[in-house]
């Protein structure tokens, strides 16, 4: 039982001066491990606002179960995620066979 605990006592001092010579805050001249040299505001940087919205903003276009044979006055061509819809107003169309389909987009 006395080995143990003399060897429980080294690994936790070994592991403790590993980390004081890694991190190194303790020391004026600091340790191996420094500062993060990350940029705020470039693309390739995980908190960049570009980069994080780039990678979350995902659009979805969910069929709904009402058709229409034509479309209404006034609307206007979009693309979205590479599908072609027509938004009239708030409502989204998308062309199904010779009639349209009313699609929501989230």
């Amino acid at each position: 039982m006395k080995l143990r605990s003399i060897l429980h006592r080294a690994a936790l001092g070994g592991g403790l001066a590993l980390v004081v010579l890694l991190v190194g805050s303790w020391f004026p001249g600091g340790g191996f491990i420094s500062d993060a040299e990350a940029r705020i505001g470039r693309p390739m940087t995980p908190a960049s606002v570009a980069g994080v919205a780039r990678r979350t903003t995902r659009r979805t276009i969910r069929r709904t179960s009402i058709y229409a044979a034509t479309l209404p006055r006034g609307c206007t061509t979009v693309v979205i995620e590479g599908t072609t819809l027509h938004q009239c107003g708030g409502a989204y169309y998308q062309p199904y066979g010779s009639q349209y389909v009313v699609v929501n987009v989230d």
